[in-house]
């Protein structure tokens, strides 16, 4: 068998001891080193530190420089822009002065180059316009009718066969003209006039006196009573005259009639002033909307007009009969009835002017 391995370890040489003094020596050595390297390196960061606060100071000079110019160049471009908007803004009105003057330009030689047909249809059209607006607000049919007849006169001195259907056509709207009826609104206005003067004139149902207003005639004698008068002596005849007149005025004092609205007998005196002056009102406002062509509001206050008289008026009086006969004749002739138009006419006017 082989032999087994030594394992015994052999000790290193020992170190000689060290020198006396030579510790101290050393640390102080290392401190020193170390030292040295601190101020080196604290030196180095001085001067690292000193670059960079330069560096600093330089981009922070050339930033505030450049903030200087940057306003500067801020204030040129919005003057520029100024400038540019001043100059935009009067180009604009060159512009558009110019499409004015083109615009004219080409209206008048567009009327330049109209023939004398077509002065005759655009003068037509210009008219019947024109009068449509006179008689719609007037009321009255004949403006209408009179532009039409002229026009027509006008279009036949012309002999033009190409405005025959345009004659055509304002033949048949004068026809339909004449045939329609419209409200005659300058007779109503009249009649309404009268009707809110005489409102202060009519007899309220409870005024004090006989029913139909006025002192009872005295009685007329008889044939025979006349005769018979002459022969009585003169004290006896003034002595029946100044009876008869006694008594025809204790008649007077009392009246007995029939109430069939108890409110109208119950109106106060000075309630009469504010009744009248309400009928005025409502009339006014009726004439009002006869002007402006409101017929339902003009008839809805006639009716109301007519509802105060009856009620609170003397009914068996003359003045209160025919204020009510005028407000019914009101009535009836507001007619909503508009104004006939002129389609056919303005049709074959705008054919007339395509045609050119």
């Amino acid at each position: 068998m082989p032999a087994e391995p030594s394992t015994e370890l052999i000790a290193p040489p020992a170190a000689p001891p060290p020198a006396p003094g030579a510790g101290p020596r050393l640390a102080l050595l290392v401190l020193g080193v170390v030292a040295a390297a601190a101020l080196a390196s604290s030196v180095l960061l001085w001067q690292r530190l000193s670059s960079i606060q330069e560096q600093l100071a330089r981009q922070s000079a050339d930033s505030g420089t450049q903030a200087i110019e940057a306003r500067a160049m801020a204030r040129e471009a919005q003057e520029l822009a100024r400038d540019a908007t001043a100059r935009l803004a009067l180009t604009e009105a060159r512009v558009a002065e110019v499409a004015l003057q083109r615009s004219q330009l080409e209206e008048l030689m567009h009327s330049l180059s109209r023939t004398r047909d077509e002065n005759l249809v655009v003068d037509v059209e210009a008219a019947l316009r024109l009068a449509q607006q006179q008689s719609q607000l007037t009321g009255s049919l004949q403006p209408l009718v009179a532009a039409l007849k002229g026009a027509s006169q006008r279009i036949e001195r012309a002999a033009q066969p190409r405005l025959a259907p345009l004659q055509r056509a304002l033949a048949q709207d004068l026809e339909r003209l004449q045939r329609a009826s419209v409200t005659d609104t300058a007779g109503l206005l009249v009649r309404i006039d009268d009707l809110a003067r005489q409102v202060d004139e009519l007899p309220l149902s409870n005024d004090v006196g006989p029913a139909h207003g006025g002192r009872p005639p005295a009685a007329a004698p008889a044939p025979g009573a006349s005769g018979e008068a002459a022969e009585l002596p003169r004290w006896q005849a003034a002595l029946r005259t100044g009876w008869d007149a006694v008594r025809d005025e204790v008649r007077g004092l009392v009246r007995v009639s029939r109430i069939d609205r108890p409110e109208a007998m119950l109106l106060a005196p000075e309630q009469a002033f504010f009744l009248r002056e309400n009928l005025k009102l409502k009339l006014l406002n009726a004439r009002l909307a006869l002007l402006t062509r409101r017929l339902d509001s003009a008839r809805t206050d006639l009716q109301a007009v007519h509802a105060g008289v009856a009620r609170y008026f003397d009914p068996a009086s003359r003045r209160t009969q025919g204020a009510l006969q005028a407000l019914a004749q009101l009535q009836s002739h507001l007619r909503s009835a508009e104004m006939p138009p002129l389609d056919d006419t303005f049709a074959a006017l705008a054919t007339a002017a395509a045609g050119r």
